[in-house]
């Protein structure tokens, strides 16, 4: 079995003007000094230069020395932003456009080509920094149909998964000529939400051996979904892991959809660790049991905390529910040492 690596704490909800917060120099720091071993590294030019590092050594080995010299490593690269932008309805392009750079902004067709771009690079620069992982997202077409009413045309379901396999594979492709991972957040908002649409999209694409997950439980909280559950039915494909917690306290006024209402009012919240309902003991339990290969990443998102409390919490958190796994079983002690002969003799068979 294999031992969690961990904690570690993605930066993009911290990244801002003040120091600490304004580079990744001053970021790394800080983490390290909170108790972090990895961080989850945005591809934000604000901290990273995502073109150099897919064609240069020498500027990834710089970005590893960095964090080594304090103690630190990266646990995968994310390309949300990038990968929201591989597939857009066209009611979210002015929404959306702000991610892209600015120069394919306001053109879907040069906004999605910059971003299949993006994350093509993401996987040869994850090589480059020699690691097994991504985290991304999926995009959307089909989400503004989620209920069917008016009820959706036949089809289209499923030429919207077609389009999301076509858009996708290309860099599948590229995830697979680099040997790594590609992991989507199954995240409300996204085609790839739930066990269901992942499913879906597997098959769309043929079963790439690349097409991961990044399991949250948080956003199946929300969905009212079994987070536990979902562990047995899709560990062999989980690859990534952000730990964040949540409540789901419905009323006689909301429910899962919250009424158009801010964070603060939702019956569902995303919360900081240990302040929500998950049972992160089983969760972690089920990691180990399933020999999960990678690192436990704090991503703090909160209603109410303030982030640099969440963070300094969270490294305390993470690294209490990581599952040190034994080297053997704890009944070893009374194995009687029989061999294939006697173990045969003992029901009787004959040798």
């Amino acid at each position: 079995m294999k031992t969690i690596k961990g904690p570690a704490i993605f930066l993009a909800q911290f990244m801002g003007d003040d120091v600490p917060f304004d580079n990744l120099a001053n970021l790394v720091g800080w983490a390290a000094g909170l108790g972090y071993k990895g961080i989850q590294l945005p591809c934000d030019p604000r901290l990273f230069d995502l073109e150099l590092a897919a064609d240069s050594q020498a500027y990834c080995d710089d970005i590893r020395g960095l964090l080594a010299s304090h103690g630190l490593q990266v646990s995968e690269l994310s390309t949300h932003l990038q990968g929201q932008l591989v597939a857009v309805h066209p009611a979210y392009d002015a929404l959306f456009d702000g991610f892209a750079a600015p120069r394919v902004r306001g053109n879907p067709a040069a906004r999605q080509a910059w971003a299949t771009d993006q994350l093509q690079r993401a996987a040869r620069a994850s090589r480059r920094l020699g690691l097994t992982a991504h985290a991304s997202f999926s995009g959307a077409l089909a989400w503004p149909y989620l209920y069917p009413w008016p009820q959706r045309p036949a089809g289209l379901v499923e030429e919207a998964f077609a389009e999301l396999a076509r858009r996708w594979l290309p860099i599948l492709n590229a995830f697979e000529d680099a040997g790594i991972d590609l992991c989507y957040e199954l995240h409300p908002g996204e085609d790839l939400h739930d066990g269901v649409t992942f499913e879906r999209f597997l098959d769309a694409v043929g079963g790439h051996p690349r097409a991961s997950i990044l399991y949250d439980p948080s956003h199946f909280v929300l969905q009212q979904l079994d987070y536990l559950a979902f562990i047995d039915i899709y560990h062999a494909r989980i690859k990534a892991f952000h730990v964040k917690d949540a409540e789901f306290r419905p009323d006689g006024r909301q429910g899962v959809y919250g009424g158009y209402q801010g964070w603060t009012q939702r019956a569902g919240r995303f919360r900081s660790l240990g302040d929500g309902q998950i049972d992160f003991k089983a969760i972690f339990s089920k990691m180990a049991q399933y020999d999960y290969p990678g690192w436990a990443v704090l991503e703090w998102e909160c209603a109410l905390k303030h982030p640099e409390d969440g963070a300094r919490e969270g490294a305390d958190f993470i690294r209490s529910h990581i599952i040190r796994v034994a080297e053997r079983a704890f009944d070893d002690f009374a194995g009687s040492g029989a061999n294939l002969r006697q173990v045969r003799a003992l029901m009787g068979l004959e040798n």
